[in-house]
């Protein structure tokens, strides 16, 4: 525990010292990049500047933001506006237009439109441990451009304390957010949605699964039946309590696809700061998920700096995990003929199927 504390705190020092993603707006950056709306739902408190942080709410907050994508970057990469100096459309993602709703209603018109510009399906994106409110809107919208995801692209933002030493305050936060992300998936639902893929990074599957337990807990199969997938990448959740989640889930969202890697250095040290041996983002004994119909993707190979985001980060992973939707729905075929699927070997036990990625050479640049 005491070796855990310490590579925990030498953590926390170099976190604390890199920089934070900020929101910029910068209309004229329209013409330079290539905008992603990206549509809101936060529990987030607002500062006294009146930019959302941390602190929690009770009542959702509704908005639109059109990102900017520059043109100059390489996949998997972002690039945040200056604190200080005027900033580089061509090389920094930039909010061109910021729109906050005043109730539910005038989101749900907007989200229609792209619905149904969409035919009807939504991304739902949910951040993870440490993250500000625009690091996790310009993830998002790095990722749906450069995986060219279809679909209204939507992101539940809880509140986080966006702190290296807020671990406990956002497990806590993701407890206190499920009925926010409840909420939105509603929204989105009364919107015209007729499919909603859930995809969550980190601590935010922990909150994920936690809603999807809630929900079916209610009764509410109108809702669970339009759920058309579930990714939860690097999820920082116990294993055992993963297997408990799923089990009051009668029917677990198809596809259901976990990205995970026995080299993430940030669970690893999760798992022995809580006395465990793996978090399910480690996992590579599949018995102890074996009755249930989920399929992992095993990303060590793809692995640099702490591992814990290798989708989002990853050149290569996201050019062989281009079209990833469609990718997700052959996952969901015959679960005994899958090699040759994917480049890398297949592993099967029972209803768990862990496929083993290995990198492309062609790493290409951006779109």
């Amino acid at each position: 525990m005491a070796r855990a504390l310490h590579a925990f705190l030498i953590f926390v020092m170099i976190a604390s010292c890199s920089p934070r993603g900020q929101l910029m707006v910068m209309p004229e950056a329209v013409d330079v990049g290539q905008v992603r709306p990206v549509f809101v739902g936060t529990t987030r408190g607002r500062s006294e500047t009146g930019e959302f942080d941390g602190s929690r709410v009770d009542t959702m907050s509704f908005g639109r933001y059109d990102i900017s994508v520059p043109p100059d970057r390489k996949v998997g990469e972002i690039s945040w506006p200056p604190r200080r100096g005027k900033p580089d459309p061509k090389t920094q993602f930039l909010t061109t237009s910021a729109v906050r709703y005043p109730a539910g209603a005038a989101f749900r018109a907007d989200l229609a439109d792209a619905l149904r510009q969409n035919g009807g399906e939504a991304i739902v994106f949910v951040h993870g441990f440490n993250n500000t409110f625009s690091e996790g809107l310009y993830r998002i919208a790095q990722m749906a451009h450069d995986l060219e995801l279809p679909g209204a692209v939507v992101h539940y933002s809880w509140p986080s304390a966006a702190q290296p030493l807020g671990y406990v305050y956002d497990r806590d936060s993701a407890l206190f957010a499920r009925d926010g992300l409840e909420e939105l998936i509603d929204e989105i639902e009364r919107a015209g949605a007729r499919r909603v893929v859930l995809v969550a990074h980190s601590m935010g599957s922990a909150l994920m699964m936690e809603t999807l337990r809630q929900i079916a807990i209610r009764g509410r199969s109108g809702v669970m039946s339009r759920i058309g997938g579930v990714v939860l990448i690097s999820p920082d959740i116990d294993v055992d309590v993963f297997r408990a989640q799923a089990k009051a889930i009668p029917q677990l969202p198809q596809p259901f696809v976990i990205f995970s890697s026995e080299r993430d250095r940030i669970l690893k040290l999760s798992a022995r700061l809580t006395g465990q041996k793996d978090r399910l983002g480690t996992l590579t004994d599949l018995t102890q998920v074996e009755n249930l119909p989920i399929t992992f993707l095993d990303t060590a190979a793809f692995s640099e700096g702490t591992g814990h985001f290798n989708l989002g980060d990853s050149p290569s992973l996201l050019r062989l995990l281009d079209g990833i939707l469609s990718v997700d729905a052959a996952l969901d075929a015959d679960r005994a003929a899958r090699t040759g699927l994917l480049p890398g070997a297949v592993l099967t036990v029972q209803n768990a199927t862990q496929i083993i990625l290995r990198p492309v050479a062609d790493l290409g640049t951006a779109r």
